[in-house]
């Protein structure tokens, strides 16, 4: 997979993640971000075209933490509790992600 489609995989996948998220945590309507989600995936994606290294490892394999330590525990937050409700609601492609 190309650099490109591969960071943009990357990306969608966490605006999945981050707008399950949002949705439950925060009570925002289907398709629309809170203001600290929409801050936090702004800043997640400036950071994943930014990465350095290629190919991208998955965040928790890498060894260049790039985001701040307060965006770090957030995205964990969110990865942990989005990746366990869509795999109960039979997002199964995530899967893949979650474990690799």
């Amino acid at each position: 997979m190309e650099k490109q489609a591969k960071q943009e995989k990357d990306i969608r996948i966490l605006e999945t993640f981050i707008g399950c998220y949002c949705r439950s945590k925060h009570k925002s309507p289907k398709g629309v971000l809170c203001e600290e989600c929409s801050e936090l995936l702004a800043y997640a994606k400036l950071k994943r075209e930014k990465c350095p290294l290629d190919p991208k490892p998955t965040c928790k394999h890498c060894h260049v933490h790039c985001y701040g330590k307060a965006q770090r525990a957030k995205v964990r937050e969110i990865m942990a509790y989005s990746g366990k409700h869509l795999m109960l609601r039979g997002r199964l492609d995530l899967l893949w992600h979650y474990f690799f």
